[in-house]
């Protein structure tokens, strides 16, 4: 019998418990188990994926890590704890159990793996509000919860694997990327007590943040600055927006993933609410990128164009679409949903 789990509390509370040690449960019935996070991953999906590798691991399981669009290059210095493919046909046997994390819905996993994904026994890990509850066995969502990662942890914790080397490091960098760095408003009191849990356990935060901070290539940093040039403040500086095209990002010898990070450097110009960031992709397909901070809702925007995510974080991808079009749509989405009638003088 599968089970179904959505809170919208917070870690401290003690009901959490439950969930997790289901999770544990079910995971200690299989073998031959797939892990897989969503397509064009970000430091919580490849954190999630790495933490859950090692938790299996340690109880003994053989498992393959799966990602449709593999591991993007500033992430490549995670210590997964096993081999990630970005095929089916590529897993090495036939799957006991799919483990899906940090994916709002089903088809964020990739088609290719979606289409096979009901022939087999699944279970799914998401802090995602929307998330349909897709799998099989047991669907665990908490809106809650600051990252996929810290949910990872919790199971961990169920299941008594420690909290200690590669799962440590895979852990912290879903609270760090999730979190921005422990500044977001999604940083409650318990992620700071698992991230010092994490230290005390030998986790070297210092080396930590060296590897994710300290790794930029020459393209990017003059791929920013050309950005950084060309953005635009619209509703009376509220709003940072800039729309950029993969051949501007060519020009520079930068790739798409040295975008990461780009909407939240916007959001630092003072008086800036919410930032956009809109990249063109071959065959006028838009990938909407917006952050924001406090009660400015940027999820229902994302919403609007098909997209979801947080509330201080969300994205979309618009297919057959106008980037300038996009572009004014978002802006006028952004005031109508986001700030709306009074919202401005209230803050």
């Amino acid at each position: 019998m599968g089970i179904d789990t959505v809170y919208e509390q917070d870690m401290q509370t003690a009901h959490i418990i439950q969930p997790a040690e289901e999770m544990a449960a079910i995971i200690q019935q299989f073998d031959n188990i797939v892990i897989v996070a969503h397509g064009s991953p970000d430091g919580d999906a490849i954190g999630a994926t790495g933490a859950m590798g090692s938790l299996v691991k340690a109880l003994g399981k053989r498992f393959v890590l799966y990602n449709a669009t593999g591991i993007p290059d500033y992430l490549e210095w995670v210590p997964l704890p096993g081999k990630l493919v970005t095929k089916p046909s590529a897993i090495p046997f036939k799957p006991g159990l799919i483990i899906v994390l940090d994916c709002g819905d089903a088809w964020r996993m990739g088609k290719e793996l979606l289409a096979v994904f009901p022939e087999y026994p699944s279970v799914n890990i998401d802090h995602h509000l929307g998330n349909p509850m897709f799998a099989s066995l047991g669907n665990w969502v908490d809106p809650g919860m600051a990252a996929t990662g810290q949910m990872v942890a919790a199971v961990a914790d169920a299941a008594g694997v420690p909290l200690t080397g590669e799962l440590a490091q895979c852990v912290y960098l879903s609270l760090v990327s999730d979190t921005g760095s422990f500044t977001h408003g999604n940083t409650s009191a318990a992620v700071f007590t698992l991230a010092a849990r994490l230290v005390a356990n030998g986790l070297d935060a210092a080396a930590m943040r060296e590897k994710l901070d300290n790794q930029w290539s020459m393209p990017k940093t003059k791929l920013w600055g050309k950005l950084m040039q060309t953005l635009s403040l619209e509703c009376d500086g509220m709003v940072a927006v800039c729309p950029v095209t993969m051949e501007e990002i060519g020009s520079f010898g930068a790739v798409r993933e040295d975008l990461e990070g780009f909407a939240e450097q916007m959001r630092r110009i003072k008086g800036v609410r919410v930032a956009v960031l809109i990249r063109q992709d071959p065959g006028n397909r838009c990938k909407l990128s917006l952050r924001s901070s406090g009660s400015d809702d940027v999820r229902s925007v994302a919403a609007l164009f098909g997209g979801g995510g947080h509330l201080n974080a969300a994205g979309a991808t618009i297919d057959d679409a106008d980037m300038d079009a996009v572009t004014r749509q978002t802006i006028k989405a952004i005031q109508d949903i986001t700030f709306g009638a009074g919202k401005e003088e209230k803050r």
